[in-house]
């Protein structure tokens, strides 16, 4: 029911856009949100956006990452910048509050020189 995509090996200070192909009885009406999980520690908010277009953020990624939602197609996206080696994580999607049915693989992100 949702599909992360996007994570790549990056250097400090790079960019790099998450996507999140969710179903429509997942996405449609509800508040979404990105999550990660870095290594050896437990997952993690990253931020959330409400079903009409209200973002929040955590602080460490306040300034540097950017959600947002395409109702049309089921989408939401992470657009993060200015990444450093404490993004290094598993990114997941899923509802916020998340339900333990919706979490997918996740997409790994990795940050290093």
């Amino acid at each position: 029911q949702v599909v992360e995509s996007g994570g790549s090996l990056v250097q400090p200070g790079g960019s790099l856009r998450l996507s999140c192909a969710a179903s429509r009885i997942m996405f449609s009406g509800l508040h979404m949100a990105w999550y990660r999980q870095p290594p050896g520690k437990l997952r993690e908010l990253v931020a959330w956006i409400t079903h009409n277009g209200i973002a929040t953020y955590v602080d460490s990624v306040k300034g540097r990452f950017s959600i947002s939602r395409d109702d049309a197609k089921n989408v939401v996206f992470l657009q993060m910048d200015d990444l450093n080696p404490e993004d290094t994580a598993i990114y997941y999607c899923n509802n916020y509050p998340p339900s333990n049915a919706h979490w997918g693989q996740g997409t790994q992100v990795t940050v290093s020189s």
